[in-house]
């Protein structure tokens, strides 16, 4: 199973799977809305245990998550927010939905600097309620009275992730500094003179020096 980012084309596989499994359905624009806007924050999981039968044969998209961030969130907090999440009956009980929701809060926080992320779920959806309460660690905000178009009323949840960005930073920290240790090959590693090559040293330059340094040597060049 091949879990990655959202891309354009997959765009009327992802509605068909919305529209096999969830009452909740969305015009392909929609789609495309969440893609453009926020092209790194939605997945999609892909079978791929048979290959193509030829180059043109479209992926078996069998769960996504479709996300965004909150444009004008009222708490003036930079968050996330779920939009949809959906696996196909075939492909349940494998870990799927938790996969793909947690790439997706990954994402939010590394491209978005997101600080928590919300979602609506229906009050009768158990089995989504106990993947985001009991195993991601959503917590019950409020219940929003018959937000459904079929008047059902929903759990409005939110999960904190700034322990996901202190994990993010200590991995960037942990992470060793890129050092060239490789020899030079042919003549370039040859001595030249019985003396060794001089070390290369760091300088600045473009946006290093500033942009009025560099117009300013332009000019005196001239």
């Amino acid at each position: 199973m091949d879990i990655r980012v959202l891309q354009i084309s997959d765009l009327p596989h992802i509605q068909q799977t919305n529209l096999t499994n969830l009452p909740e359905n969305y015009f392909l624009k929609y789609y495309l809305y969440h893609a453009l806007s926020w092209p790194t924050l939605s997945y999609v999981a892909v079978d791929i245990s048979r290959p193509p039968k030829s180059p043109y044969d479209p992926p078996k998209i069998v769960g996504y998550v479709l996300a965004k961030m909150d444009e004008d969130p009222a708490d003036g907090i930079q968050h996330g927010h779920i939009t949809s999440l959906s696996v196909m009956r075939t492909h349940r009980r494998l870990g799927l939905a938790e996969r793909l929701m947690r790439m997706s809060q990954r994402a939010m926080v590394e491209s978005c600097n997101a600080r928590y992320v919300s979602l609506n779920v229906r009050v009768s959806n158990v089995a989504a309620l106990h993947l985001y309460r009991d195993t991601l660690g959503f917590t019950q905000e409020k219940v929003e009275s018959k937000y459904y178009a079929d008047g059902e009323d929903a759990y409005a949840m939110k999960m904190d992730l700034t322990k996901l960005k202190d994990q993010l930073d200590e991995e960037e920290e942990e992470k060793p500094e890129a050092v060239d240790e490789g020899e030079e090959v042919g003549d370039a590693g040859k001595k030249e003179g019985g003396k060794k090559k001089e070390k290369m040293r760091k300088v600045k330059v473009g946006r290093g020096l500033g942009v009025g340094d560099l117009v300013e040597r332009n000019e005196a060049k001239a």
